[in-house]
């Protein structure tokens, strides 16, 4: 799942608007609208403190390489 659908999903299950997200984690509220449309140039931090909301954070994970 990726970062947009998470964080849309889970503000939904506590029945948060945008705005109460925003509030929240004290990001803009054009900040969530570009997150949860997958944005693909937004900042780290910013998305750490939203995540922060929902008791996650972003992490390194291992991509997948296709073997030659």
């Amino acid at each position: 799942m990726n970062i947009s659908v998470f964080i849309k999903k889970r503000r939904r299950q506590l029945q948060l608007t945008q705005r109460d997200l925003a509030d929240r984690s004290g990001v803009g509220l054009r900040f969530i609208r570009d997150l949860e449309q997958g944005k693909e140039t937004l900042r780290l931090d910013k998305v750490n403190q939203v995540l922060a909301v929902f008791a996650h954070e972003v992490g390194v994970v291992p991509t997948r390489r296709e073997e030659a």
